[in-house]
């Protein structure tokens, strides 16, 4: 069924089918004939632009609209100058959310002078109560709203919001149902991104995700395989499996299966090169995992194993459910078997009630395990999350004194760390044109640095064996092997 139906046969006179997907190709059918009265009043397809804000599970969440939209008929484009505007918001920070306001402003007065245009707005911001009730007071003129539980429901959604003449709101508290087979239109052709599960269970306590993605979901290892199946037979060679928290993967299935049982599954398909995954948390990072990692030649020697805090006062705080012992422990013995292993982080500076001395465990943590880069954050309060409340919040000169002296502690680290690799001949999978020099073509090696080389559109997609020629802390110049 996947990506395979034919619209324009579906009678959209007959029973409304109750079991999905069919149901949701029914919607999409009765949107495609809305979509050909359109072109014949006005002479073209209409036109719709999908706007992504935060993670990779959105943008992952953004390529099932596009590829939708797609089928129904729409032509897709980058400009919001559109007939159909969806942005597909992230709520992980405040900003995210001001950020979506503010343009808003915008497509308000473009919708002004073009009145058949529809605006629609989905994803984790939308899953906030108080977001979708501000959306009705103070923006009427949005279309569509509805959230991350029912996304599969847009070809349904789309059809009420083409047909009503208001708002149409479809916000759910949760679910467990996955709707497996509908379009997805991806961004590259030799990578993609595979949902394993949704959802997270462990509610740490700065982070809305639990609140708006729900409990944790794990689809079954069959659908998954059939998935990476089909896009190594579209020409796929490397993917990326996408989880809150993979490492906890299988948890929730009526027969348990770990993540380390479906990496070691997926790495016999033979035309999957690389093997990538995030996000993994610390409590949940199994021997097993680091064991099928140590043996794999197709996963990545890349992991991102989000820290925090290296304070286990402030661990606690959080609800992290590690120590600072423990995670240095577990990244002792992740070197310790994949010495070529390339490890980043996370790290939030400032939380409430952190000390000098909490801030220093998180700087030892750091020259201990010498992270190759790590994303550093000051912490900001998240409405409807138990830190926001929390006594002692950090003033801001102090936080941002820490943050300063800890940038230059992970840069200084990181640059170290990536000059080793100097002079050395690797692999890497060119990703696109560089935007900045159209003779150079970018690249990622497996522990995922950026690597420029000389070379054209026609290398996109393909591995070339590079020596590394020049590094620049944060990416490389190379030079591809050529063969007589």
């Amino acid at each position: 069924m996947y990506n395979e139906i034919d619209l324009d046969i579906i009678d959209i006179n007959s029973e409304l089918p109750a079991e999905e997907p069919s149901r949701q190709y029914y919607f999409m059918a009765k949107c495609r004939r809305w979509v050909k009265d359109f072109e014949q009043k006005n002479g073209r397809f209409p036109k719709a632009c999908v706007t992504t804000f935060g993670c990779q599970m959105n943008a992952r969440d953004s390529e099932k609209l596009t590829g939708i939209l797609e089928n129904i008929g729409y032509q897709v484009t980058d400009s919001e100058e559109a007939d159909f505007v969806i942005y597909n918001t992230c709520t992980v920070r405040e900003n995210a959310n001001n950020k979506v306001y503010g343009r808003l402003g915008y497509l308000n007065a473009y919708k002004k002078t073009h009145p058949h245009m529809k605006i629609a707005l989905c994803g984790c911001m939308m899953q906030e109560p108080h977001v979708a009730q501000r959306i009705q007071k103070s923006y009427p003129f949005v279309d569509l709203v509805f959230g991350t539980h029912n996304l599969y429901k847009f070809p349904e959604l789309l059809a009420s919001a083409l047909e009503a003449d208001k708002m149409v709101i479809e916000l759910w508290e949760g679910t467990e149902q996955i709707v497996e087979e509908l379009p997805v239109e991806r961004k590259y052709t030799f990578k993609s991104g595979v949902n394993i599960m949704f959802g997270c269970n462990n509610f740490c306590s700065y982070c809305i995700v639990p609140y708006v993605r729900g409990r944790e979901r794990s689809r079954s290892p069959k659908d998954i395989l059939r998935e990476v199946k089909q896009l190594a037979r579209d020409g796929v060679v490397e993917i990326m499996l996408l989880g809150q928290n993979v490492n906890s993967y299988g948890k929730t299935l009526k027969e348990p299966i770990t993540f380390a049982e479906l990496l070691t599954e997926i790495e016999k398909i033979d035309e999957i090169k690389r093997i990538r995954f995030m996000t993994s948390h610390p409590k949940d990072l199994s021997l097993e995992l680091i064991r099928v990692m140590a043996s794999s030649k197709k996963i990545c020697n890349h992991l991102h194993l989000p820290m925090q805090s290296g304070s286990s006062r402030i661990l606690e705080k959080m609800n992290r459910r590690y120590t600072k012992e423990q995670y240095l422990d577990l990244a002792g013995r992740l070197r310790e078997a994949i010495p070529h292993l390339s490890l980043t982080t996370d790290i939030i500076v400032g939380f409430p009630g952190e000390t000098e001395e909490d801030f220093e465990d998180t700087m030892d943590v750091v020259r201990k395990v010498g992270f190759d880069s790590a994303f550093t954050f000051i912490y900001s309060k998240r409405t409807g999350t138990p830190a926001a409340s929390m006594e002692d919040q950090i003033p801001e000169e102090i936080v941002k004194n820490r943050f300063d002296r800890l940038l230059r502690e992970v840069q200084e680290i990181s640059a170290q760390r990536a000059k080793r690799l100097t002079g050395q001949v690797r692999t890497i999978l060119v990703e696109e044109v560089n935007s900045h020099d159209p003779s150079l073509v970018t690249g990622r090696l497996g522990n995922n640095s950026v690597v420029h080389i000389p070379g054209d559109a026609s290398m996109i997609g393909t591995f070339v064996d590079v020596t590394l020629e020049e590094c620049k802390g944060f990416y490389y110049y190379g030079k591809p092997i050529t063969t007589a």
